[in-house]
């Protein structure tokens, strides 16, 4: 058995990471730093599809990072639109949210390259 690629640890780290860091920015804006109505709003439900993705990660699955790949358009796509029309401090931390939107897919998407190259030289190897 060989050791793996240190390149694909870092991808897993970083794709969680940046997955914890959507969870927790979204209910840190959405009940305290910037809510849409004052005491909160519901819209910190928002961050619930991205705990689904967070066991498949961590249990490193190569389906999941393939699709929150997918998902994480839907959170950039509101980051930018809120980015744009939010006043400060919601501004902010849209962009914050955009950031790690684009960190958790290069992330994504260099693990599932990487470990895919992995195992086609492993497979080359194998008599």
């Amino acid at each position: 058995m060989t050791l793996p690629d240190p390149s694909v640890a870092q991808t897993r780290i970083l794709a969680v990471a940046s997955l914890l860091g959507l969870i927790l920015l979204g209910l840190a804006w959405e009940l305290w730093l910037a809510p849409i109505r004052p005491g909160g709003s519901w819209l910190a439900l928002k961050v619930l599809p991205l705990c689904i993705p967070l066991a498949g990660l961590l249990k490193n699955r190569m389906y999941t990072y393939r699709w929150v790949s997918l998902l994480v358009w839907l959170y950039f796509t509101e980051g930018v639109v809120r980015a744009w029309g939010d006043p400060a401090p919601g501004n902010w931390l849209a962009f914050m949210q955009v950031i790690l939107c684009c960190s958790l897919f290069v992330a994504c998407a260099l693990h599932v390259r990487l470990r895919l190259r992995n195992a086609a030289t492993l497979a080359a190897q194998t008599p």
